[in-house]
Order: structure tokens, then sequence, then C-alpha cells
């Protein structure tokens, strides 16, 4: 026969409707209270009927999380199982589930989307990115619906909860670091200039060479996808100028993987003929050989920190739209030296 709240009570001596109010986390109810309580659940083996207190109050107790593109190509960067690892530890603490979108195409994901604002199937949603012009971002907003961004919006940035890096501030002291090594010539490796961190980082680095007096070159930038081999052709392409660049800016460590790959496969020695830095200071970038030079960009805080921004605009509605900052730190490592050739 199965527990009821009315056995959980008379076995903690309360009432059943302080029962209710524990399992809702009411902070009106002494911790020795809730104590007694949750240990009386443990012991009968009780487990509250979300599902039946979501249709009373209203409340799918979910949250959406929206990919930039399918699961399975976004798992292949060490980004999103990190801060997927710090949405699901906030989720846990709130007793919240996750239901994250499927598709293989901006129009699948998007539909998807939809479905769970109409349906209800979630309290709110985080976009684990921000593009420019992104027509579910827009949706969101257009419907009033909750949701959080990691990353900066493109626009509405007052408007729209977002936890983010200082990526002009951190791409502009990184590529302050290969000046301050001597290096003159510095090529900087981007993502798609369709994400807002990608353009923030190409700004910083464009102001650290601005403050140095060193000349911007189009020819030492190269903007294409998160992956290993388009750090690889990236670098292939930026070998075979005529004065190649003697330091790079990456601006994710799977694409910086790739770079130094392609870097041993034509003889050259990394940090000795080009040093490398990057983002995000994932495991790869501590194991990689040489170890790479990274941003530390606090990825478990930035999803720990979205879920709490969305939580508390479920609470308070009416609430000015939060803006999170997470602090970032230059990993110093072996790719990264004073110039050799200039």
């Amino acid at each position: 026969m199965a527990v009821t709240i009315k056995d959980v009570a008379k076995l903690a001596n309360v009432a059943p409707s302080t029962v209710s109010r524990v399992v809702a986390n009411n902070p009106r109810i002494s911790e020795e209270t809730k104590r007694k309580v949750r240990e009386a659940m443990d012991y009968l083996g009780y487990h509250p009927n979300f599902t039946a207190r979501s249709l009373a109050n209203r409340s799918s107790r979910a949250i959406g999380l929206v990919m930039p593109s399918s699961a399975e190509k976004a798992f292949q960067n060490p980004f999103f199982p990190e801060v997927l690892r710090g949405i699901s530890t906030k989720a846990h603490e709130k007793e919240y589930t996750l239901l994250m979108s499927t598709g293989t195409t901006e129009e699948e994901i998007y539909r998807a989307v939809v479905g769970m604002v109409q349906g209800r199937r979630v309290d709110g949603i985080v976009l684990l990115y921000s593009r420019v012009d992104d027509r579910i971002m827009n949706y969101l907003y257009e419907q009033e619906f909750p949701f959080t961004v990691i990353g900066k919006p493109y626009k509405n940035d007052n408007l729209i909860n977002h936890v983010d890096n200082d990526n002009y501030r951190a791409a502009k002291e990184l590529t302050e670091h290969h000046i301050e090594k001597g290096h003159e010539r510095i090529g900087f490796v981007g993502g798609s200039l369709n994400l807002v961190v990608t353009t923030d980082r190409l700004l910083g680095y464009e102001k650290a060479l601005q403050n140095a007096k060193i000349p911007y070159r189009e020819d030492y930038v190269i903007n294409a996808d998160f992956a290993v081999e388009d750090g690889q052709k990236a670098v292939s392409e930026l070998m075979s100028l005529k004065e190649p660049p003697t330091a790079l800016v990456v601006t994710d460590d799977l694409m910086a993987l790739g770079v130094l790959r392609m870097l041993d496969d034509m003889g050259m020695t990394v940090p000795e003929d080009v040093s490398v830095s990057s983002f995000n200071n994932a495991m790869i970038a501590e194991l990689s050989t040489p170890a790479l030079t990274s941003v530390d960009i606090n990825i478990y805080e930035l999803g720990y920190q979205a879920v709490d921004a969305l939580l508390q605009s479920l609470v308070k509605p009416d609430a000015p739209a939060k803006k999170v900052k997470i602090k970032h730190e230059i990993i110093i490592r072996q790719s990264s030296c004073g110039v050799r050739n200039k």
C-alpha cells in the first residue's frame, strides 16, 4: 500500500499541511521541523507526487534547455557538458527537471521550443547561446515567456535575463598577453560571426592591437565553427601567408586543439614557432600537448547562475531583468611564449 502524506505527518507528529509545506520548502517552516519531516519521509520511503502538485499550481516544475544546434553536434564541444553540469546542479537543488530541445535543424529546434511554450511543458527556458537576430530568442521575448540567455543578447539586453563573461575584456587581455611577449603578428581564429560572443571577442582583440599601435590585418582574422576541423583549416590558411602570424588567439579550446594538430602536421613547434592561446579552459586545454594557455570562463558557474536567474524571475516576474557577469581568468600554460622570429 502506498505511503501517504498523512502517514508522514503521523510519524513526524505534525499536521499534513506542514508536510506539504516542507515538500514545497516553505521558508516559514523551521529547519528543525523540516529535518524531522524529511527523516520521516526517508524512513517511510515517501516520494512527493510532483506531477499532481504541478497541476494544482499550474506549474510544470521543468526547465527547457535550447542548444545552439543538434545535441549530438553540440556535445562534441566540452563546453556543453560542463555548462549542463552547472544547470542541472541548480535545477536539482530547486527540484526542477530539465527538458532539452530536440531537432537536427534550426527549424526543428524552433518548433520544439514553440511546443514547450504553447504546451506549457516548462516554466521557463535557458538558451545556451546568443545569436544575432535569433528567431527563438525573438519568439520568447515576444511571447513574454520567462527565459535566460547564457551570453549577451544581441538586442534588448537591458530587458532580457542573461549570464555572461566580459568577453570583450577577456579577448583584449589575452591579446595583450601575446603583445607583452613581443608578438606583433597576431592572428585571430573565431567562431561564427552570427554568435555575439565571437563579435565581442573580435572587438577586444582589435582594441588590444589598436592600443599597442599594431595595424589590424584582415588576412589575420578567420571565423568558422567551434570544431577541430575548422581550427585545422584556419591555421593552414594563416600559415600559408607570406608573413604568417607568430601568435594566435583562438576563441575555443576544441578549435585550438585542431590548430595544435595542424601545426604539428606542418612541422611547426608550439610555442617556439607559433604561440597559441584559447578560451574556455576545458579539460582538453590542460591535457593537450603542449598544455594550452586558456581563459577560464567558469563554465559551470555560467550554467548555475543562468538557472538561478531564471527561477528568480519566475518568483518575481515584474522584477528588472538580471544581468550577471561571471569572472574570467587567464591560465598561462606552455603554449604561449615570447616571439622567436619576427
